[in-house]
């Protein structure tokens, strides 16, 4: 009876994973550059409504002075409202002061919100990406295209005032409810403090707008998310029960930026206010890039 011998063949190595061939002339850092994107946006019907609401808001008010009168102070007590027509630097402080609460909220949280969930809601997300843009290279581009809008619509807004009010009430001091006056120049340069300390404060809407906008498809759903916990954090705010919690709060600094009008400016509300939106901001960027990263893009 024979037997059969096993016989060892060589086994072939390994070899390694062939390297995947890229198009000749592809940069991925060069892909969805801010300025084509900032293009995209700008040219979006609800871009150039939410600017002409905007520029609109100045004329409003002076109509409603106009037909109202002057604005009085109650009594003694005089606020930055019933100084609205002394001078077009107060017109423009007034304007910030009846926006900064809700209207400046809206854009914030339109241009970062309605930016990762619009593509997807058009299906055109995953023929980006498969361009193909690098998933971080798209959200910094839409991230930083966002943030710009954002700060156009809260500069648009005390320019438009400005020119309007001085149009309308002469150039001069900005006039303080408390007693004094800043010259017209260092009244600018206030302004211009005060218009910086708001971006910062919306921050915060800009991370939970941007953040939700890369977990939904949905952009009214990420829009009127981010305005919604917005205005929940306003409402917390006002519970004086919380006390020494409200502080961790971003709404509770948000008109911290009225002590930037004062004779001498205090800049401590100022500065705790911009270190809590920072925070909270950091942490949402962070958990959007993250989120994105390791999503199953379908849409």
């Amino acid at each position: 009876m024979s037997t059969l011998t096993e016989r060892n063949e060589p086994v072939a190595p390994a070899t390694a994973t062939p390297p995947v061939e890229v198009a000749a002339g592809y940069r991925a850092g060069r892909t969805l550059p801010p300025g084509v994107e900032l293009v995209r946006q700008l040219k979006r019907r609800r871009t150039l409504v939410m600017g002409a609401i905007l520029a609109v808001l100045p004329f409003v008010l002076v109509v409603a002075f106009a037909i109202g009168g002057e604005p009085d102070g109650r009594g003694d007590r005089i606020n930055l409202m019933d100084t609205a027509t002394a001078s077009g630097a107060n017109f423009a402080a007034v304007n910030l002061f009846v926006s900064a609460g809700f209207l400046l909220i809206i854009p914030v949280a339109l241009f970062c919100g309605d930016t990762v969930a619009s593509e997807a809601g058009w299906s055109s997300l995953r023929y980006l990406l498969a361009a193909p843009v690098p998933r971080m290279r798209l959200l910094w581009s839409k991230l930083v295209v966002g943030l710009g809008l954002s700060l156009a619509a809260m500069l648009l807004l005390p320019l438009v005032a400005l020119a309007v009010g001085t149009v309308a009430y002469g150039w001069g001091p900005l006039q303080i409810p408390t007693g004094g006056a800043l010259d017209p120049g260092t009244a600018a340069q206030r302004l211009v403090v005060v218009v910086a300390y708001l971006f910062v404060s919306q921050l915060v809407t800009a991370g939970l707008a941007f953040w939700l906008s890369t977990r939904t498809d949905a952009p009214l759903g990420a829009v009127g998310g981010a305005v919604g916990l917005t205005i929940v954090g306003n409402v917390l705010d006002a519970v004086t029960a919380l006390g020494d919690w409200r502080h961790f709060l971003p709404a509770h600094w948000q008109f911290a930026w009225a002590d930037a009008i004062q004779p001498t400016p205090e800049w401590s509300g100022m500065i705790q206010g911009a270190a809590v939106s920072v925070t909270y901001a950091l942490v949402l960027f962070a958990l959007a890039f993250r989120g994105f990263v390791r999503k199953d893009v379908v849409s």
